[in-house]
């Protein structure tokens, strides 16, 4: 019995035995086609799922709502970006408060400690610790207050400079409102604070220029 073996390697097709084609070759074929047939199916999942969530994200689209539903959604914009500025206001007044409090222990000034609502008579102790809060590097002083601040404003706008802008004008509203409410000029420390909290707004512009 004679075997023919067919030693033509052209193009890389390989006979085989007496021209039969190998079982190795038949299974490649039938994984190409499977292979094939499930890459079909995961571009047309894909597809299916791109379609889909482009047309949800369009049904979302504010543009695509009618006016009664895009006035709501402009009116509750307006009502949460209004929330934020009197959230700022209150807290600007609120550290003001206790940066009076601390100046009034500070240097025995009974007006400002009855104003900012704390105790008219200090020990020795508390008047040292007030000292020590209003210092340049203390907890009330200028630079630690000025920037608790502007770090308040920062993490209500969300790094967005248009909104940044709007959180100083309530800063500064908050400032106005605390002299009124108390009915005098509030002490050179707070005039000074927020000098230095404007002056932290006026870099951050700055820097957002530059970046962009």
């Amino acid at each position: 019995m004679s075997i023919g073996i067919n030693t033509n390697y052209g193009n890389y097709n390989y006979a085989g035995v007496n021209n039969v084609e190998p079982s190795w070759a038949k299974n490649d074929e039938k994984d190409e086609k499977k292979e094939s047939a499930v890459n079909q199916q995961g571009a047309v999942y894909e597809k299916t799922a791109i379609e889909k969530s482009s047309k949800e994200d369009d049904s979302k689209a504010i543009y695509k709502k009618s006016a009664t539903d895009r006035e709501a959604i402009v009116q509750q914009m307006k009502a949460a970006e209004e929330q934020q500025r009197n959230q700022l206001m209150a807290i600007v007044q609120k550290t003001l408060q206790g940066q009076v409090g601390a100046y009034g222990k500070a240097t025995g000034n009974s007006m400002w400690q009855q104003l900012a609502g704390g105790n008219i008579k200090v020990d020795a102790a508390t008047r040292a610790q007030a000292q020590k809060d209003i210092s340049e590097d203390g907890y009330y002083g200028v630079k630690q207050t000025s920037q608790r601040l502007f770090d308040f404003a920062a993490a209500l706008a969300g790094d967005d400079v248009d909104k940044m802008k709007e959180m100083q004008k309530a800063m500064e509203k908050g400032f106005k409102q605390a002299t009124k409410t108390w009915g005098r000029e509030l002490p050179a420390i707070c005039k000074e604070t927020m000098n230095a909290a404007n002056k932290l707004f006026e870099d951050y512009y700055q820097q957002a220029s530059l970046s962009s």
